[in-house]
């Protein structure tokens, strides 16, 4: 059955365009403020949601975004409680794809079973598991598959074409291409190698391909629009957040509006892309 990932990405390539997918931290710096972020991001222009579970040792992460999970944790944020942020939302916006990405230590201590059922309940969409490799789908891909939630793994500049078939074999979803080597908030990718990278990886899935690390405004993702079918932007939106903190990492009547804000700006650029020619043209198909 179709998940409403999967929906969302069908109904935007019939509309000829890119997702915008925005990453934020659960409960960062709180869970109201969170809350309310979270409810603003699709009429700012999100087409899907990622959100961050903390995670005391998030090792793929780059400095805003371990410490928008440790002001999370600090706040009190657990995965009970991202998940009851997640119901929270869904129980305005039955549409709007939410998928959870972190690391699988937090799971492994809920109870894979547990969280699964807690995670289909909430209205989750599928999951982003960072450090589990495919060589374990067993312990929690395949049973999230058949709970009914996409997996969605993460391909890189170093996964090669033999390696690409393994990465692949029960991912659903989407893809998520890492434009770069190294963590979070890294510089920008280099256009021209994504999307030869883009149009290598497509060869060997028809599932959608969104582009994520270096998207800091509009430009960049525009950039990246023309060749995707989906653009990924996390660092720049916690670092917005962050930036309308107070001293005390305190929220302040700025703060949602400096995420939401950001996000608009952003799916401008996203909605205004062109597309290029030839193979790579929205016209004969979407890539990223």
């Amino acid at each position: 059955m179709p998940t409403r990932i999967d929906d969302r990405f069908a109904a935007l390539k019939k509309e000829g365009r890119a997702a915008l997918v925005t990453f934020v931290m659960a409960g960062d710096p709180d869970l109201a403020t969170s809350l309310d972020i979270l409810r603003g991001l699709p009429g700012a222009g999100a087409d899907v949601i990622e959100v961050g579970m903390p995670f005391t040792d998030p090792m793929a992460d780059g400095p805003a975004i371990q410490a928008a999970g440790l002001r999370a944790l600090k706040a009190g944020a657990t995965l009970k409680k991202t998940l009851k942020l997640v119901a929270d939302f869904r129980a305005g916006d039955d549409a709007t794809p939410i998928v959870l990405m972190g690391y699988y230590n937090p799971i492994y201590v809920y109870g894979v079973d547990a969280f699964l059922r807690d995670a289909r309940d909430a209205g989750v969409d599928g999951l982003i598991v960072v450090d589990l490799p495919p060589e374990e789908d067993a312990e929690l891909c395949v049973p999230a598959r058949s709970a009914g939630l996409n997996f969605i793994r993460l391909a890189t500049p170093t996964t090669d074409d033999k390696r690409l078939p393994k990465v692949l074999e029960n991912t659903s979803g989407f893809v998520y291409y890492v434009s770069l080597t190294g963590i979070t908030g890294a510089a920008l990718a280099d256009y021209a190698g994504v999307s030869q990278a883009v149009a290598r990886i497509k060869r060997h899935t028809a599932l959608p391909i969104a582009v994520g690390f270096g998207v800091k405004n509009a430009e960049n993702a525009a950039e990246l629009a023309r060749n995707a079918d989906g653009v990924v932007v996390g660092t720049a939106l916690v670092q917005a957040l962050k930036a309308s903190l107070d001293a005390e990492g305190r929220a302040g009547p700025s703060s949602v509006g400096a995420v939401t804000g950001l996000v608009a700006s952003i799916a401008e650029g996203v909605r205004d892309a062109r597309p290029k020619g030839g193979v790579m043209s929205w016209l004969t198909r979407l890539v990223s």
